[in-house]
């Protein structure tokens, strides 16, 4: 059952030794103090019950806090890919909540946010917890990735297509007072270039986590439909992702948004 502690992802393993650290949360904690505090919709029950057990055994939170810490350095960034879900659940099959993910990576972030996705909407609801977490945190680094799509038939100029997709977005869509820097694959306005949009969906945390899913940025995509992602915790893998956008921008396919 203690295992179970062990699979937790390196960022929800600090947060729970912090709450134990800070008094916060007990180890005889409730199913329901522990999916709040952690944010977990599934495993919460193994997680509380794994407490339960070392509790059992006589050993205190703060020592708990140490061991989790100690289970952080030994294996250092990387932990098991996991698998994240958005849809109805399947009673007896572990998984993570596609929205969950999403709200933990964007609103934990410390240093560097890339985010890209094919759609969105309802941007100011949608990009609610990246905004507060970029106006509360100095010197986050945020790139976000978005597709810019010329309507079929539309053969209006690509910069008139640029300026009133940026008009929109600053406009009404970003909900921050500061801002990231926005880029989008301009070959997908060209008139008479290749039909290719920026279709991949994906965050990176802090070079260490990565995200890969099916999902876009919708409440629906988050919520009811059924996608699928990776989640991973993984360095390597984490900054070949960051190294392939960053590749893209440099070799001006992804171009900068104006800013107004």
């Amino acid at each position: 059952m203690i295992d179970a502690l062990l699979t937790l992802p390196p960022p929800v393993r600090e947060q729970l030794a912090h709450a134990f650290e800070s008094g916060h949360l007990p180890l005889r904690a409730s199913r329901l103090a522990v999916e709040s505090k952690l944010g977990l919709a599934n495993g919460a029950d193994d997680v509380r019950q794994a407490l339960a057990e070392l509790d059992r055994l006589g050993v205190s939170a703060e020592a708990v806090a140490v061991w989790l810490r100690a289970i952080g350095r030994i294996a250092g960034t990387a932990s098991p890919p996991r698998l994240v879900w958005s849809g109805p659940r399947v009673a007896g099959v572990p998984a993570r909540d596609t929205r969950t993910v999403y709200e933990q990576l964007l609103g934990g972030a410390e240093r560097s946010l890339w985010v890209s996705t094919y759609a969105y909407f309802d941007g100011r609801s949608i990009f609610e917890v990246l905004a507060q977490r970029l106006d509360a945190t100095p010197g986050l680094d945020v790139k976000l990735l978005l597709n810019i799509q010329r309507g079929r038939g539309d053969t209006t100029a690509e910069d008139s297509l640029i300026r009133r997709f940026a008009e929109g977005f600053w406009g009404m869509d970003w909900p921050g007072t500061s801002r990231p820097a926005v880029y989008y694959d301009a070959r997908s306005l060209a008139l008479d270039g290749p039909a290719a949009v920026l279709h991949a969906k994906a965050v990176v945390a802090d070079g260490e986590a990565v995200f890969v899913t099916s999902a876009n940025l919708t409440d629906a995509a988050w919520d009811e439909n059924i996608e699928l992602g990776i989640l991973a915790h993984d360095h390597a893998l984490a900054t070949s992702v960051v190294a392939h956008f960053q590749g893209l921008i440099d070799g001006d396919v992804l171009k900068a948004l104006p800013s107004g």
